[in-house]
C-alpha cells in the first residue's frame, strides 16, 4: 500500500497513550486520523458516540464481526472492543495516516491482516505508577482495577516478546515520550505532509 503507513498504539489502560494521541492530534491536525473503535459497553460521562468509540449493541457487533467486517476485536471486562475495516478506510480515504488504539490481542490479531503498520507500546514506568495513574483518574471500581492492573502486568510482559513492537515507550516523562513518539514517526508525517523523503 502507497501512502503513509497506520500506526497501531497500545498499552495499557494508565500507560499515558491517550494523552501522547491527543498532542499528537493537536500538532499534526490535518497529518493524523483516528479510527474510531467500537465498543459494547456504555459510555462514560462526555464522551460522544461516533468521536470516542461507536457504541454499539452486542448483538449488532457480533453479526459484523461475524460478517467479516472487523479487523480486531477483543473482549475485555465483559465488553467487546474492535476496529472496523470501515473505520480504517475512513481515515485513509482523507490520505491520514490512521492510528489505531488496541490492547495486545488486538495487536496479535493485526499482524495476521495486510495491514503493515508501525507498532508501537506505551509502557508506564512501572506497576505501581500505573495503579497510582489509574486510581487518580477515579474512574474504575476496585474491582475493575484490580482486572485493569492484572492486565496491564501480563501486557507488559508479553511487549517483550521479539518483534511484536517496533518501538516501546516507556512513559516516565510526558514530554521526553512524546518526542520520541514523534521521531518515530517522522518518516511517515514527511509522507503524509507530500514532502520527499529521499
Amino acid at each position: 500500500m502507497s501512502g503513509p503507513r497506520p500506526v497501531v498504539l497500545s498499552g495499557p489502560s494508565g500507560a499515558g497513550k491517550s494523552t501522547l494521541l491527543k498532542r499528537l492530534l493537536q500538532e499534526y491536525s490535518t497529518v493524523f486520523g483516528f479510527s474510531v473503535s467500537h465498543t459494547t459497553r456504555n459510555p462514560r460521562p462526555g464522551e460522544e458516540n461516533g468521536k470516542d468509540y461507536y457504541f454499539v449493541t452486542r448483538e449488532a457487533m457480533q453479526r459484523d464481526i461475524a460478517a467479516g467486517d472487523f479487523i480486531e476485536h477483543a473482549e475485555f471486562s465483559g465488553n467487546l472492543y474492535g476496529t472496523s475495516k470501515a473505520a480504517v478506510q475512513a481515515v485513509q480515504a482523507m490520505n491520514r495516516i490512521c492510528v489505531l488504539d488496541v490492547d495486545l490481542q488486538g495487536v496479535r490479531n493485526i499482524k495476521k491482516t495486510d495491514l503493515h503498520p508501525l507498532y508501537i507500546c506505551v509502557q508506564a514506568p512501572s506497576l505501581e505508577v500505573l495503579e497510582q495513574r489509574l486510581r487518580a483518574r477515579d474512574t474504575e471500581t476496585e474491582e475493575s482495577l484490580v482486572k485493569r492492573l492484572a492486565t496491564a502486568k501480563a501486557d507488559m510482559e508479553s511487549s517483550k516478546e521479539p518483534g511484536l513492537f517496533d518501538l516501546i515507550i516507556i512513559n516516565d516523562n510526558l514530554d521526553k515520550a512524546y518526542s520520541t513518539l514523534k521521531e518515530a514517526l517522522s518518516e511517515e508525517i514527511k509522507k503524509a505532509q507530500g514532502i520527499d523523503c529521499s
